[in-house]
Order: structure tokens, then C-alpha cells, then sequence
């Protein structure tokens, strides 16, 4: 089974297509928010022909710099319930923070289910002006120079302590990396509370229900056994991963990207 990092790249929908249109990078977090935030990363194209590029969505809210109409801005993108696309045109770059799960939260002081498929402006949830920054960010040469100058930004937000942040994050992590775990009640079981309880503190500090968060996961790692470039066992993956059978499988597949995944795999 993939890494966490491993999980991430899988999140990019035909990677081999990707590779030969964008440049993507990542940094890790200073210790000031390395228990908020998970990584920053950047991308960079530079298309002839408007280029769509399809993400597989993980529980996870972003802070993105972009080039947008009217200028330069930071975007919080809540988490996306379904597989998105984004259109790339001529040449650019995004530089962005992608938090922990539960890790927006301190810095919102609010519901984070309130986010859920939505992009706003910083300005909007966070009470402070983005232009300034996002300008900054993009002006540097180097997008890790760029992902300095946000995690510096952040780091002099106001935050609210939360003893649930760290706990939860610790919960979304361990969900993603032991693939014994299939179902919601399974985690609440970790968690020492009632599924009710738990769909709530998801609901408010990570922005999506837990059962969604357990089938993303798993559906995350059949993502990355078709970009593994082996033949794959799909019903013993499915047995491994806890679907009642090899067609639950594709069927879950299929409804999040479009295709079964031996096809998918052999397009990827």
C-alpha cells in the first residue's frame, strides 16, 4: 500500500499526462506551523492549449495564491467533496498551504464544514486583507521563496487553541495510512465517542464527515495501484481494502472518476 505522500501524488488524475504539462513542488512547514499546516506546494505550466487537469480531493482546506481577475489573491478552497478540474491557460504559477486535517480550523475560528466545495477569498473568512501578500508570493522568482513569504504570513494570524485539532489530525492520519480501517464507526471507535459525536467534530474542525474521509482514503489507494504501472488483482485489492466485492469496488470507482479502474489504469 502507497505512503501518505504517496496518497498525494495519487490525487493527481492521470499523473503521466500531467508530468508533461505542469511542475509541481513542495516544501515542508517551519516548526512555527508545522502542527497546522502539512506541506506547502506549487505548481507551474506553461500550455499552448488550455490544459484541464483533474484532482481526486483529500480532507484536507488549502490557502492558495493566485492570479485571478482583478489581481492577485489568496483563495481558502474548502475541502471538495467530488473530483474537480481546473483549467490551465498560457503560463503561471500557484504557490499554496495545504493544512493538516482539522489544522484550518485555529485560524478560522469557525465551522469548517461551512467551506465544504466552496473557494473564498482570505479576506472573507480570516478578516484580514490578501492582496498585499498574494502579490508577494507570486512576485517571487522561486516558489519556494513564495511559500516562505505565505507560512510567514500565516504564522502572524491569530489562532484560536483547540484541544480537538490535534487529536482529529492524528485520527484523519491514522485513517489514511492503516487500510484495515473501512468504516466511520471504526474510527469513533478509536476516538473513544459515539459516530454521532465524531460525524460532528468532522463536520466542524475538518470540513466533511468521517465516512467520507475512510472511503477517500481507500479509493485514494486503488487511485494508486493503477498508477503503479503493474496488472493489478482488483478483487484482492478490493478484499484488502473492505468492499463486500469486486464490483463495489468498480462501481465506487467509477462514480469518482469517470471510468473503471482497470481502464483507468491502462489510460494512466
Amino acid at each position: 500500500m502507497p505512503s501518505r505522500s504517496g496518497r498525494v501524488q495519487a490525487a493527481v488524475v492521470r499523473p503521466s499526462r500531467a508530468e508533461r504539462r505542469i511542475e509541481v513542488g513542495r516544501a515542508e512547514p517551519g516548526n512555527d506551523l508545522a502542527d497546522l499546516v502539512d506541506y506547502f506546494w506549487w505548481v507551474r505550466w506553461d500550455v499552448p492549449d488550455p490544459y484541464d487537469q483533474e484532482v481526486v480531493p483529500r480532507p484536507v482546506v488549502h490557502v492558495s495564491a493566485e492570479a485571478v481577475a482583478g489581481g492577485p489573491r489568496l483563495l481558502v478552497h474548502g475541502v471538495h467533496p467530488r473530483m474537480f478540474r481546473r483549467r490551465l491557460e498560457g503560463a503561471g504559477h500557484t504557490v499554496a498551504a495545504g493544512f493538516r486535517p482539522a489544522g484550518f480550523r485555529p485560524l478560522l475560528r469557525g465551522d469548517v464544514g461551512a467551506l465544504e466545495g466552496r473557494e473564498v477569498p482570505a479576506s472573507e473568512v480570516l478578516g484580514v486583507d490578501d492582496r498585499a501578500v498574494a502579490e508577494e508570493v507570486l512576485a517571487c522568482t522561486r516558489p519556494e521563496d513564495g511559500a516562505a513569504v505565505l507560512g510567514r504570513w500565516l504564522a502572524g494570524l491569530p489562532r484560536e487553541d483547540d484541544p480537538l485539532v490535534g487529536r482529529l489530525a492524528a485520527l484523519v492520519e491514522r485513517a489514511e495510512e492503516d487500510t484495515s480501517l473501512v468504516r466511520a464507526d471504526q474510527l469513533a471507535d478509536l476516538a473513544g465517542v459515539s459516530l454521532r459525536t465524531l460525524q460532528r467534530w468532522f463536520r466542524g474542525h475538518v470540513g466533511i464527515g468521517p465516512k467520507w474521509v475512510v472511503q477517500r482514503f481507500r479509493l485514494l489507494d486503488v487511485m494508486a495501484a493503477a498508477h503503479g504501472g503493474e496488472d493489478v488483482d482488483w478483487a484482492g485489492l478490493a478484499a484488502r481494502l473492505g468492499y463486500a466485492d469486486q464490483s463495489h469496488l468498480i462501481r465506487a470507482f467509477t462514480q469518482l472518476v469517470g471510468h473503471p479502474p482497470a481502464s483507468y489504469a491502462r489510460e494512466a
